[in-house]
């Protein structure tokens, strides 16, 4: 795995060389300025914060479901984006230079700000379904930056596997996001009440799902496998997403669950065990990588499975040490990692064993990992060595397997003071100077100045803990504890317990150092016996999904429609009337309607069309019924006063016709329908049979609740004051819910144009026109008369029944009617345009007129009125005018040019 991450990079260094083109010298500096700007200003907010004061800002988002985009500044936020931003700022200015001959530069850089934005909203996020929207565009920048390097098949599977182990788990976080908003009242994280939230019957469920989301981002056993594979990104990335960001999302919101989840059994047992098992196995996999990238990758996990013990605790010492060696692990995993990526550019690998006796010829590089990686060791006087004595305190704290516990981070803390003296002493010390590149050296500024400043503020912190003890650390432990805490970090504890345990620590990791070829060999011969590794099992998962989706592929898309439509129609049939069964929907509407004879009389036309369609062997009889049973529908609607609901029905129902009259040109001389099996027919009626009782049950369910009048009222009262207009569902589809009518127009425009694309051939030839003097007579007239009876039905919609869908139908039934009667040429010549330019300019327009109320300082889509000629003396307003009118326009076009494109694309043929 690590041979194959270091020729993953050697390669996309080479692409690189082929495009000798060099980003700018100003390139890294511009995109880490602000990112450095917001680290500032960041750090202005310490006072206050570690004052007690929280910064809120919120935006209404959904109110009427309780979602705002709501963001919060206190403790435990402000460190998480001091490090976001930071670090943020040192990795670009560090991939300015590294980054400088990659031909994607520009893309690189749009991918890693975006993903700084996504975990800088995450981090501040105080609302859940904020959280989780940024949350998820995390997984998906990720996904983009460990793929980066996209011809390379190693890159893609390792950027497919975090996206869907992240991705998936983010989905499981969602659902326990919900469950916890219904049950704490509230989606705002700073106002849930952790003791109504474990008193629900559903907590232990929602403890589990946020607790499976947390264990895939930030790589807890079982789900640790994907982090390492996740080396195949460019070393700025790794150095960023797996030190301080990406990785410690799901230890970001462990923390900010603590008071909500901290005194469930569930939370406390799942984080220790599973803390400890990742914190022991990321140290033993570590000792045995040979590529440096991959063996911090290893060290990441150790230190992430740490943290996820430590928030096991309730215990102030606990959390105090898990937001220290938060901040510890940030900076030594930072540096070490562009330290990495600097022998890998300069001394042309990252193979530990191609790597030996640099430190003449990159002095500054050896000074920046030798300082991390003393941190990273817990040696004094680095700020490691408090973190380290603080985690065998706080391991001593837990409530569950303390001495265990601390026994598995004494184990791993060894293995990474191994793994330390590999990574900062194997490539530079030694007699004998190895490298691949011929003459290795110090990079340039833009690559030095991040590794040495963080490596020094790890010293700096050590040296002078109060630095950051009472405003960075102490903050954070009271916004994780929920209440007042006292944090004081010290260089000396004096002789006790976690000093001791801190010397068979070094003792150990010295020990392993020395004979580290055996400990390796001791390591990989246990490794070698273990049935299984989490990648194998992803491997195999993966590989029976695909199974499975073949499998029932092969079964549901046989390619014929017919089974796709009975498949899909019973499926819904029986999951509603289950449904309504088990949930006692099924009810009776009260009292005795008194039948009215025109509607027993639509009813029975529309029963002896659907009989006329089972059993008829025609085709065209079967369209006949199909019309019958249309027209009776569009009857009752008429019935019931929904004049623009029938009109609507009356024209599609024509245009059908006349589409299927143009479609059957294109057909075989076929009249009568192939006779069915018993065996098809049985079934097709028992499926037909069910979901018509479906549809009978819904609706008798629905006429057994009382009316509820309030959105109808609402209309009735403010169509026309606030709209102008007394045709309350034109006035709904074009200015109250114009949004939706825009959406679907664009529907409605996107499928006309795509079958158009589907019908029609690249070379095609008109078809001649219908050889009929009647209808060519008949159109002389007709076709006008229909046109400017569009007009007029258009031009009244908002006030009677008509509109622009209506009109559209119209015109479009004229012009389909001159391409039977006289070909696609005239019809083209009388339309003026192409259908998708007609299509398309509509949707322009409705977009435009929709747009218009943003510009003015209004809601988008909401509509502009001026008036014309009133006397505000008699109170006469006068005639309105407004975007209305255009949006109505629009859809008008949008219809005529989507039907048009069918029927031209009919009356085409190759």
């Amino acid at each position: 795995m690590g041979n194959g991450t270091v020729h993953a990079a050697q390669g996309g260094q080479m692409a690189a060389a082929a495009h000798p083109s060099k980003a700018p010298p100003w390139f890294g500096p511009a995109f880490a300025l602000p990112p450095a700007i917001a680290a500032l200003l960041f750090a202005l907010l310490l006072p206050t914060v570690s004052g007690g004061t929280a910064h809120e800002w919120t935006l209404a988002w959904a109110p009427e479901l309780g979602v705002e985009l709501a963001f919060r500044v206190d403790g435990l936020s402000l460190l998480f984006a001091l490090l976001v931003t930071g670090i943020g700022a040192a990795t670009m200015l560090y991939a300015g230079v590294y980054m400088k001959e990659h031909p994607r530069i520009g893309r690189f850089f749009l991918y890693l700000t975006l993903f700084m934005i996504s975990m800088l909203g995450l981090v501040l996020a105080d609302d859940a379904i904020a959280l989780f929207v940024f949350w998820e565009l995390t997984t998906i920048t990720s996904f983009l930056l460990i793929g980066f390097t996209h011809d390379d098949p190693t890159s893609r599977r390792n950027a497919l596997q975090a996206l869907l182990v992240t991705g998936g788990g983010g989905l499981v976080l969602l659902a326990g996001l919900l469950l916890l908003g219904m049950e704490a009242g509230t989606l705002r994280l700073s106002q849930m009440d952790g003791a109504a939230v474990q008193a629900s019957a559903l907590g232990t469920a929602m403890a589990v799902l946020v607790i499976i989301g947390c264990f895939t981002k930030s790589a807890q056993f079982p789900f640790h496998f994907w982090l390492p594979n996740a080396m195949s990104a460019p070393t700025p990335v790794s150095a960023y997403l797996h030190s301080a960001t990406m990785v410690k999302a799901g230890v970001y919101l462990m923390a900010r669950f603590a008071p909500v989840f901290g005194d469930m059994a569930v939370w406390v047992w799942s984080l220790t065990v599973a803390g400890a098992l990742t914190a022991v196995i990321g140290a033993l996999w570590a000792l045995r990588q040979t590529d440096l990238k991959q063996m911090l990758a290893w060290t990441t996990v150790m230190a992430l499975g740490t943290l996820t013990l430590l928030l096991a605790g309730s215990e102030s010492v606990s959390i105090a040490a898990a937001m220290t060696f938060l901040v510890v692990h940030a900076l030594y995993k930072a540096t070490l990692f562009l330290v990495v990526g600097i022998l890998d550019h300069d001394a042309g690998t990252r193979d530990r064993r191609q790597l030996s006796g640099l430190l003449k010829a990159m002095p500054l590089t050896a000074a920046a990992a030798m300082l991390a990686a003393g941190s990273m060791a817990g040696f004094p006087p680095f700020l490691g060595f408090i973190g380290k004595e603080l985690t065998y305190e706080g391991a001593l704290a837990l409530t569950a397997l303390p001495w265990l516990s601390a026994v598995g981070l004494v184990l791993a803390s060894a293995c990474m003071v191994a793994v330390a003296g590999m990574i900062a002493l194997g490539p530079f010390l030694g007699r004998e100077r190895r490298s691949v590149a011929e003459h290795p050296h110090d990079p340039p500024f833009g690559m030095l100045i991040g590794p040495i400043l963080l490596a020094a503020m790890g010293l700096a912190f050590g040296l002078a803990p109060a630095l950051i003890s009472g405003s960075i650390v102490q903050p954070a432990v009271v916004a994780v504890m929920g209440g007042p805490a006292e944090v004081k970090l010290v260089l000396w504890h004096g002789v006790n317990v976690p000093l001791m345990l801190g010397l068979l620590t070094f003792a150990i990791g010295i020990g392993l150092y020395v004979f580290r070829h055996r400990a390796i060999a001791a390591v990989d011969a246990v490794v070698t016996r273990l049935p299984t590794t989490g990648d194998a099992v992803y491997d195999r998962s993966l590989t029976g999904l695909k199974w499975l989706a073949a499998a029932q592929t092969a079964v549901l898309q046989c390619g014929r429609p017919r089974v796709y439509l009975a498949a899909t129609v019973a499926v819904v049939a029986v999951a509603v009337l289950a449904t309504l069964v088990v949930g006692g929907g099924l009810r009776w509407p009260a009292g005795n309607p008194t039948p009215d004879l025109l509607g027993v009389a639509a009813v029975v036309v529309a029963a002896a069309g659907t009989v006329l369609v089972v059993l008829t062997p025609s085709r065209l009889a079967a369209i006949g019924g199909l019309g019958m049973v249309g027209t009776a529908i569009a009857v009752l609607f008429l019935m019931h006063g929904a004049v623009d609901v029938a009109t609507t029905q009356f024209l599609v129902e024509t245009l059908v016709v006349v589409l299927l009259a143009v479609a059957m040109l294109r057909l075989p001389p076929l009249t009568r329908l192939p006779p069915r099996p018993r065996g098809t027919a049985v079934r097709d009626g028992l499926i037909a049979g069910a979901a018509g009782l479906m549809v009978t049950c819904v609706l008798l369910a629905v006429l057994a609740e009382p009316f509820d009048r309030r959105v109808t009222d609402f209309f009735e009262a403010a169509s026309w004051p606030e709209a102008y207009g007394r045709n309350i569902v034109n006035v709904i589809l074009v200015d109250f819910r114009a949004l939706d009518t825009f959406g679907e127009i664009a529907v409605v425009a996107v499928a006309g144009l795509g079958a158009y694309a589907l019908l029609r051939n690249d070379r095609v030839v008109p078809k001649a026109p219908a050889d009929s003097l009647i209808l060519r007579t008949a159109l002389r007239g007709l076709a006008a008369l229909l046109l400017v009876f569009a007009l007029f039905m258009l031009l009244r919609g908002h006030n009677e029944p008509g509109g622009g869908f209506i009109a559209g139908l119209i015109a479009a039934t004229a012009f389909a009617l001159v391409t039977l009667g006289h070909g696609v040429d005239k019809a083209r010549r009388a339309v003026g345009a192409t259908p998708r330019a007609v299509a398309l300019g509509g949707l322009a327009l409705a977009l435009a007129a929709g747009l218009a109320g943003l510009f003015s300082g209004g809601a988008p889509f909401e509509g502009l009125w001026m008036f014309l000629g009133g006397d505000p003396a008699a109170g006469d307003k006068g005639t309105p005018l407004s975007t209305v009118l255009l949006f109505d326009i629009g859809v008008f076009l949008v219809v005529v040019g989507s039907v048009l494109a069918i029927v031209f694309a009919l009356e085409e043929e190759a």
